[in-house]
This record gives structure tokens, C-alpha cells and sequence, in this order.
């Protein structure tokens, strides 16, 4: 998804939690909260979209015994400490989802987080944003994946709580996640998509 300017509504620039709820539960589009603006969340482009639908069909036969489930982008993550709502292209949670006032909609525990990168996200997404997901305690990988060209990088925690990257190019490579039993192979991701014509 694509981030843009803040809503404007009555002249108003900032608003509580529950102002922000009460206009997302009834809208028809998603927005971005964070400390008090909200962000139009526009549509994806289609090998944008091909991606994150890879990702997640492909993550829901492998995890099908597993207690992990993979989650679309309508699924609303909470993260408290910084005031932050969003919509992941997809999630993983691997115990009993937790939601913001049991609300059933704004999770607060997701262990794996995907990220799928737009031209005008990327930076967002790869700075800002992780430093942000990094307050979820529950998080234990960060996944980005180019929609461009071939290319994922694998953010994870180590058993000394210190996040480690590895970078993913060759087609053939696959995807490894220390926290899920799965491993997902860049053929799987990208298949269907004009990066690739074998597949």
C-alpha cells in the first residue's frame, strides 16, 4: 500500500485513537494512524499485488498444521508505544491474537511482519517504519521484498536481542525465517510476475 498526505477534515490535523477508530471502523478504504494523523493508504500496483498474494496463499498451505497463520493486508496491527495503526501486506501471529481493548481487529502480537515495497514506501518501510515495528515485542522477523526486481531482505532477532539482516537475490534461494517451521523459496514469492518467465 501507498502512504499519502494526511487527511484534512473540518480543518483538523489531529486526532485521538477514538476519533481515528470510529472513522476507520466505518469506512470503505484504510487509513494509517500515527500520533494523532491520519494517512490515505492508496492501492497497490498489480505485481505489487501478485506478490503479496504469493506470499500469503504460499505461507497458508505451509503453515496449515502449524499454530502460526499468515494474515492480508486487512488486518490492522496495533503498536502502542508509538501510537501507531497500520496494515501489513502480510502478517504472521503464532499464539492467540491479542487486539487493542479486545476490540478483535487491531492486533497487538504478530511474530512475522511483510512488507511488500513500493517506489514511493521503500524508504518508509525499510527506515522509519521498522524502527517503529521494532517496539512489538511479539515481532521476531521483518520481511521487505522489492516489487522491482528480485530482492529480499530478512530482518530477524538473535538469541542476543540485537536484529540481523540477510539479503535474499538469487531465484533459487530459500527464504529463511527462524521463528516459523517454513522456509519459502524467491520462486514461490515472485512467481507470476514479470521478474520472472520460467515459473
Amino acid at each position: 500500500m501507498e502512504l499519502q498526505e494526511p487527511e484534512i477534515a473540518n480543518g483538523k490535523r489531529k486526532y485521538t485513537i477514538e476519533e481515528y477508530l470510529e472513522m476507520e471502523n466505518a469506512s470503505l478504504e484504510k487509513h494509517e494512524y500515527y500520533q494523532g494523523e491520519i494517512f490515505s493508504m492508496a492501492g497497490a500496483g498489480i505485481q505489487h499485488n501478485i506478490i503479496a498474494k504469493n506470499i500469503l496463499s504460499t505461507l497458508d498451505k505451509k503453515l496449515s498444521k502449524s499454530p502460526c497463520q499468515p494474515f492480508n493486508s486487512d488486518t490492522r496491527i496495533y503498536i502502542e508505544q508509538k501510537t501507531l495503526f497500520t496494515y501489513p501486506d502480510v502478517s504472521i501471529i503464532c499464539d492467540e491474537p491479542i487486539t487493542f481493548e479486545n476490540d478483535g481487529i487491531s492486533v497487538l502480537n504478530p511474530s512475522i511482519i511483510f512488507e511488500v515495497l513500493s517506489p514511493s514506501t521503500k524508504d518508509y518501510d525499510r527506515k522509519g517504519k521498522f524502527l517503529l515495528y521494532r517496539n512489538i515485542k511479539d515481532l521476531k522477523s521483518y520481511v521487505l521484498v522489492e516489487s522491482d526486481a528480485i530482492k529480499v531482505e530478512v530482518y530477524h532477532i538473535n538469541k542476543h536481542d540485537l536484529w540481523e539482516m540477510k539479503e535474499y537475490s538469487d531465484i533459487n534461494e530459500y527464504l529463511r525465517l527462524p521463528s516459523i517451521p517454513v522456509n519459502l523459496t524467491l520462486k514461490e514469492i515472485y512467481k507470476k510476475t514479470k521478474l520472472i518467465s520460467t515459473v
